[in-house]
């Protein structure tokens, strides 16, 4: 889908679409605890994930759906440790809102590197 300024977006690499993936389930999971004070199962996270992947026309197998699933869960609690409710909610909308590819969050783009980085972590620790 092209920009506003009628520039298409490139192609996403599958590294760079697994690290969406793992922003978005993040985002998910921020969301649903700070709105409803209950964390994402696993199977859940796996589940939006499917749906995520469906959308964007990719698929992953059930354990790597699992495997971003974990992560994001990971990444998720520990961000909840620190902020507070307050700084949660916005955190979550702020997310939610820059999954939108024109949305521009000066906030999202540290998260998005910091969800490259447990993914390059896990892969390299991977057997």
């Amino acid at each position: 889908m092209p920009d506003p300024g009628g520039t298409p977006n490139p192609p996403v690499s599958e590294k760079g679409q697994r690290v969406a993936l793992i922003y978005a389930l993040v985002a998910e999971r921020l969301s649903a605890y700070y709105e409803h004070g209950q964390w994402l199962t696993e199977a859940q996270g796996a589940s939006l994930a499917a749906d995520w992947l469906s959308r964007h026309k990719r698929s992953l197998t059930l354990a790597e759906r699992r495997q971003l699933s974990a992560l994001s869960d990971e990444m998720a609690r520990q961000m909840a440790s620190t902020l507070s409710r307050e700084a949660g909610l916005y955190t979550a909308h702020e997310m939610m809102e820059s999954l939108d590819p024109n949305y521009r969050s000066d906030l999202g783009i540290p998260l998005m590197a910091e969800c490259e980085r447990l993914l390059d972590e896990a892969e390299s620790s991977a057997p």
